[in-house]
């Protein structure tokens, strides 16, 4: 499926386009079998499906990481047409750079070995699927390669997670879906 690769702006936080490895330039790409960048996510993965997490593949991770971290929220919240606040749908870090994605539904004994979950807006770890009150929302899926493996943070939320992850992110991606019920 379609990859996207953006630089995200997050206070504090700045990035590489892209790294080198073996001479060769690499750019961290994220993609989804399940939906193309900026199209529909399927029912199965919203509240009207299964809610089964996304299948996400991840690709050109560069030299120097020891750490990817995901979150996946909603800027949209409640109404695109007025949004008041950013929801969270799912929060990892501290996945090991050696993996290349998950599989759909995934559960947290299935993560990579050393993942640590966060936590999402309905105060819980794991995966929440789209669930919009109205119109149709916008689902950004945001992968960051970091320099370090982060500390225990027990769950944090995400902005916990990217004040932690500040002068440490080194490339990052992002894949877009979309959903209206």
């Amino acid at each position: 499926m379609l990859l996207a690769v953006s630089s995200l702006l997050i206070p504090g936080v700045s990035g590489a386009a892209e790294a080198h490895q073996g001479g060769k330039a690499m750019t961290l790409t994220l993609t989804s079998s399940a939906f193309d960048d900026h199209s529909p996510i399927p029912t199965r993965y919203t509240c009207e499906g299964a809610d089964v997490s996304l299948p996400l593949q991840w690709s050109g991770v560069p030299a120097g990481t020891k750490a990817l971290a995901l979150i996946v929220d909603d800027p949209d919240a409640p109404d695109p047409k007025a949004p008041k606040m950013t929801w969270v749908h799912w929060v990892l870090y501290d996945l090991p750079p050696d993996a290349n994605g998950l599989p759909e539904a995934v559960t947290s004994s299935e993560l990579p070995a050393g993942t640590r979950e966060g936590t999402n807006s309905w105060k819980r770890t794991g995966y929440g699927g789209p669930c919009p009150p109205i119109g149709r929302h916008r689902y950004f899926c945001k992968l960051y390669a970091l320099d370090t493996r982060l500390p225990d943070l027990g769950h944090p939320t995400s902005a916990e997670l990217q004040k932690a992850m500040q002068g440490h992110v080194i490339d990052e991606a992002q894949l877009v879906g979309t959903y209206q019920k």
